[in-house]
C-alpha cells in the first residue's frame, strides 16, 4: 500500500517539474524574441549612425573645396554670384 502512495506522489512531483520546466521555456522564448527585436532596432540605429558619420567625414574632408563652399553658399545662405540674375516665379 505504501508503495502505491509513493508512486502517486512521485508522479505528481514529476508532472509538477515538467509543467514548471515548460513554463520556464515559454518565458525564455518570449525573452529571446524580445531581445532579438531590440537587437534589430539597435542594429538599424547603428547603421544610421555609421551613415551619418560617413557623410560628416566626407563633409569635413571636402570643407575647403570651392564647389562645396559654393553649394553651401547657394543652398543654405541663398547667395549668388554678382553676374547671376535671380528670377522668382510668382504664378503659383
Amino acid at each position: 500500500m505504501k508503495l502505491k502512495r509513493a508512486s502517486l506522489v512521485t508522479k505528481i512531483i514529476i508532472i509538477a517539474i515538467v509543467v514548471y520546466a515548460g513554463l520556464n521555456l515559454l518565458s525564455l522564448k518570449v525573452q529571446v524574441s524580445e531581445a532579438q527585436e531590440k537587437r534589430d532596432i539597435l542594429k538599424a540605429q547603428a547603421e544610421d549612425v555609421m551613415q551619418t558619420n560617413t557623410e560628416l567625414s566626407y563633409a569635413i574632408e571636402h570643407s575647403s573645396d570651392p564647389e562645396t563652399i559654393e553649394d553651401i553658399a547657394r543652398g543654405k545662405l541663398g547667395l549668388v554670384l554678382p553676374s547671376e540674375k535671380i528670377f522668382y516665379d510668382i504664378s503659383g
